[in-house]
């Protein structure tokens, strides 16, 4: 299969490409537009592979689209604006991607006819206080980022329904691993813990979340792909709930650092308290999450510790300066 995987220099995407290229014989083609979050680096092993191609663009550029979809037989989109504080400072970027950008790529994969998997987050049902989102469970989302995820999501939907489309939705809870980017939770607190610094934790700490292994979510989202129902939704949600304290604490201990280090700060805006997600439909296509929190942090914060080529950029970059808006303080040198 040929796929045209939109977003695919980003931290999900890269490892969906990674993963694709070692356990089938597809041919990938990433189109990315390389904003903060996207870099060509996440991508740097594969850059040998014959089964490999880059396109550099913007999936809201009918132009790029059009040149990087020529010959796919899918597409997989994983481009989106992520974070949620920057959603709250920057709303328009999020509204140009995720609705902009999700119309261009549905109209192109109308036109050729191909199948479509939109990638999406648990945050477009918003915060729930016990038990688990279903497919079915209404959307409510909280922040800039999560209701342009949803308005995607119902765009995607609306495509199935009227043009007959093959489309299908990959919900999936807070993932953690590999290649991503320092604005996150787990790697933000795992770069810190390293280097000394303090760690910052938004409110009380105890907002809970359901966590996901990024290999096990790129493992789900193609078993979807090729044995989901074209018009459904599947939810994807991690094997263990832990609020953000606990998780601070494991990273801490991992990195031999001292627990003096976290220092609480304001909350954000309309910060949701706990996410899960229910995985039955997924798990009755055959998905079963392999990686259990504690294994997986581990791995992760090992990554980070062995991979300084990938993160030093970032930490001397302009992300020096948005960290030291967004938390008052600023990195250690």
């Amino acid at each position: 299969m040929r796929l045209l995987v939109c977003g695919g220099a980003g931290f999900i995407g890269s490892n969906f490409v990674r993963q694709r290229l070692a356990t089938t014989a597809d041919e990938i083609v990433v189109l990315d537009k390389l904003t903060y979050a996207g870099r060509r680096e996440s991508l740097r092993d594969l850059a040998e592979d014959p089964r490999f191609s880059f396109v550099h663009g913007a999936i809201e550029d009918p132009a790029a689209v059009a040149q990087a979809i020529e010959g796919a037989e899918a597409v997989v989109n994983f481009a989106a604006e992520t974070h949620v504080d920057r959603s709250i400072a920057e709303p328009d970027a999020f509204v140009r991607t995720h609705a902009l950008g999700t119309y261009v790529l549905l109209e192109a994969a109308r036109e050729h006819r191909l199948r479509y998997l939109q990638v999406s987050t648990d945050e477009v049902y918003g915060s729930i206080e016990q038990g688990s989102f279903s497919e079915r469970s209404p959307l409510e989302p909280s922040s800039p980022y999560s209701a342009t995820k949803a308005g995607a999501d119902l765009l995607v939907a609306s495509y199935q329904r009227t043009f007959g489309l093959e489309t299908l939705i990959c919900r999936g809870s807070n993932n953690y691993g590999p290649y991503q980017y320092p604005e996150k939770l787990i790697p933000l607190m795992v770069l810190n813990a390293l280097h000394g610094d303090r760690l910052p934790v938004y409110g009380d700490g105890l907002n809970v979340r359901n966590w996901l292994f990024v290999e096990d979510f790129a493992r789900a989202i193609a078993h979807v792909l090729e044995h989901g129902l074209p018009g459904e939704t599947y939810n994807v949600g991690g094997p263990d709930e832990c609020d953000n304290l606990a998780v601070v604490r494991q990273i801490i201990e991992l990195c031999g650092a001292d627990r003096s280090l976290i220092e609480f700060v304001s909350d954000r805006p309309g910060h949701d308290r706990r996410y899960s997600l229910g995985s039955e439909k997924v798990a009755a296509l055959g998905w079963r999450a392999q990686t259990r929190f504690a294994e997986g942090i581990e791995r992760t914060v090992a990554w980070y510790r062995d991979n300084a080529w990938w993160w030093e950029p970032i930490r001397s970059g302009a992300y020096r300066e948005y960290y030291a808006r967004q938390y008052g303080t600023t990195l250690a040198e």
